[in-house]
Order: C-alpha cells, then sequence, then structure tokens
C-alpha cells in the first residue's frame, strides 16, 4: 500500500492531520491536473493554476472523513473539484450558457476547444450531467479518464468494472456527449 494510500484511509478515519502530510505527496499531480485544466481555458482567464489547485484544496479540507478508496479515485474527485469550480467561475462571470458563437467541438482525450472555451466547458458540463441521468457509470468514465486523466485500468479499478467495459463506456459516451453538444450548439 502506497504512502498516499496509506494517509487518505487515516484522514477517512478522522485524522486530519494525515491529510496535512498527504498535500504536499499530491501537490505536484494536483498542479498538473489544474494546469491541463487552465490549458483548455481561455487566454485571459483570470483563474490561474495556482488558485485552482488553493480552491480544490480548501473544498478537499471541508470534506471531513472523506472516503477514497485509493491514490486514484483521490485524483479523480480532486479533478472532478477543479473542473466543478471552472463551471462554477464560467457561470458566475456570465459566459454565454450554450455557447452560440461557438465553433465545432471535439470530444475525445485531447479535446479540443474553439475560441469561447468557458462557454464550450459549460456546454460539456450541460452534456455531461444529462449523460449522468441516462447512464450514470458513462458519465463517471468521462471523469475520471478526460478530467481525472486517469488511464483505462486506472479508471476500471475506480468504478470496480473490467477495463473493456471503461473502454466501450468512453467510446459510447464520447459519441454521446458529441451528438448533445453539437445539437445544443446548433439549437442554440
Amino acid at each position: 500500500m502506497s504512502s498516499v494510500t496509506l494517509l487518505l484511509e487515516q484522514w477517512g478515519r478522522g485524522n486530519q492531520r494525515s491529510f496535512d502530510e498527504l498535500y504536499p505527496l499530491v501537490e505536484q499531480e494536483l498542479r498538473l491536473i489544474a494546469a491541463r485544466y487552465m490549458r483548455k481555458e481561455r487566454r485571459d482567464h483570470t483563474l490561474q493554476t495556482t488558485a485552482l489547485v488553493n480552491e480544490a484544496y480548501l473544498k478537499l479540507v471541508e470534506r471531513p472523513h472523506a472516503d477514497f478508496q485509493n491514490r486514484a479515485h483521490f485524483f479523480a474527485i480532486s479533478a472532478r473539484i477543479m473542473r466543478q469550480i471552472l463551471v462554477d467561475y464560467a457561470r458566475r462571470s456570465g459566459t454565454e450558457k450554450r455557447g452560440g458563437q461557438a465553433a465545432h467541438m471535439q470530444l475525445d482525450e485531447g479535446l479540443v476547444f474553439s475560441p469561447s472555451k468557458s462557454a464550450d466547458l459549460l456546454a460539456l458540463e450541460d452534456a455531461l450531467l444529462g449523460l449522468a441521468e441516462i447512464d450514470p457509470r458513462k458519465a463517471q468514465v468521462v471523469e475520471l479518464r478526460y478530467f481525472g486523466g486517469l488511464n483505462v485500468e486506472e479508471t476500471a479499478e475506480v468504478l470496480k468494472v473490467h477495463a473493456n467495459t471503461v473502454i466501450r463506456d468512453w467510446a459510447l459516451a464520447k459519441a454521446w456527449l458529441k451528438k448533445e453538444i453539437e445539437s445544443t450548439t446548433r439549437d442554440g
């Protein structure tokens, strides 16, 4: 068992000091996740990578007795928190909700955003919420793979499914999200 997983277990049992020991071990990877998100944002975005990590840290600290299965699960939840921070930020910034002037958006592991990146993030968030209503596991696969940066095996481990299930869910989710986002931006 890794020291990160051990500290996560201790934190889950209520030992707040273990989270303080955990943070230096995971900070660099949290920064990489945040940097991946920020590369997808517009250049003039006022939220910076460090601020995103700090906001995510504050939200993680607020979770009493967090129950993380392992290191991969922790980073997946951290990525979800970062995504939600950016979505909330985009909504507060008054970005057009449906991305009316957004160019075509391609959903794949290297998601390419148009110049109206915040609008695209909101459109993706709305589509992902719709997918979660229809098929929660497929939505989780997208969160873990794309937003969390987990590979197929790590995603399968977190979801407790076979890797082939993750591959199939990933392909179907991408197709569904692409169709949903295209129809939303087309319908305006």
